[in-house]
């Protein structure tokens, strides 16, 4: 039986948003493949606790905030490897490295090192996965009014929106659909539609975004090249890990008008559902991008909005 190990591991990033990866040194396993810096967790020491360790033992730098973010695990030649990664956006010193045999700033969407560590492939795509999702609500606002609010949203910087108002008719929803992604992919941005796999081809959407009740005995990943879910539970969100999906949300978080008789989830609970999860998830309910700092502290990847989104 092969051992376990558990790693802490680095996502290190720096303003215009690039991340450091180290190459493996000589006489160490898959020596020249690229990781994210980090090492191995001692017997009894907290997976947080270790990384800022290693990181002051590896790069000489002091990592002043740490936000979990993703749990993988992989099965190696030589062990099975539990990697607890974290993000780890405030960090004080001048790198300098001790235990790699080079150092690279890179940015997820375009990668010029390899090979990375064959854990990592997931990694890198949930690095692309910008950090709020905007949630049409073209009933409530109106079609003219909703692609105004898309198109500020844009202007803002928002790089994924979410087509849900599954209320309108077919074809004022199809329209609402296709003219989003024109807007969306001229600005750079990802567009996904909510439960209508069909809608989202026809109209060349990125993807599509699972209600929880579609996610429950889908026996395989849907084949577009982002898909996620609705969660409301462990169970659900272990659902979307396990059938590879690319990211779940969670909630809802805070007190929101959309659902006045459920009981808001809170902070607290957030956390304890997302921990060691291996997908990334957003936090949805009464949030906007003032609670992106507060969400991923929590173990959010980012926050999921539909008032918030074009309110802002």
């Amino acid at each position: 039986m092969k051992k376990r190990v558990e790693v802490a591991a680095a996502v290190i990033t720096r303003p215009d948003g690039r991340f450091l990866l180290g190459q493996r040194a000589p006489g160490t396993f898959y020596p020249g493949y690229w990781e994210f810096p980090g090492g191995k967790v001692e017997p009894g020491e907290d997976a947080r606790a270790a990384l800022v360790r290693e990181l002051d033992e590896e790069l000489g730098i002091t990592a002043h905030t740490c936000w979990p973010w993703l749990m993988r695990e992989h099965d190696y030649e030589h062990a099975n490897v539990r990697l607890h990664f974290f993000e780890v956006p405030e960090w004080s010193g001048t790198v300098n490295d001790h235990v790699h045999s080079a150092l690279e700033w890179q940015q997820a969407d375009h990668l010029t090192v390899a090979p990375m560590l064959p854990a990592n492939g997931p990694i890198l795509k949930a690095l692309q996965l910008p950090r709020e999702m905007a949630i049409t609500d073209a009933a409530r606002l109106g079609l003219d009014a909703q692609l105004a609010a898309v198109d500020a949203a844009l202007a803002r910087g928002v790089r994924l929106i979410q087509v849900r108002d599954g209320t309108l008719p077919a074809e004022a929803r199809a329209q609402l659909a296709r003219a989003i992604v024109a807007r969306a992919h001229a600005a750079g941005a990802l567009v996904l539609i909510n439960g209508d796999a069909a809608l989202a081809e026809a109209v060349g959407a990125d993807g599509v975004h699972l209600r929880e009740d579609q996610l429950v005995g889908l026996s395989a990943r849907p084949d577009f090249p982002w898909v996620g879910a609705a969660c409301h539970s462990r169970a659900s969100l272990e659902s979307a890990a396990a059938l590879g999906l690319d990211y779940a949300v969670l909630g809802h978080v805070l007190p929101t008008p959309s659902h006045p008789d459920r009981p808001a989830i809170g902070w607290d609970a957030f956390t304890h559902l997302v921990t060691h999860l291996s997908i990334p998830v957003f936090a949805i309910g009464g949030l906007d991008a003032s609670h992106l700092r507060e969400a991923r502290a929590a173990g959010a990847h980012g926050i999921a909005a539909i008032r918030g989104s074009w309110s802002a």
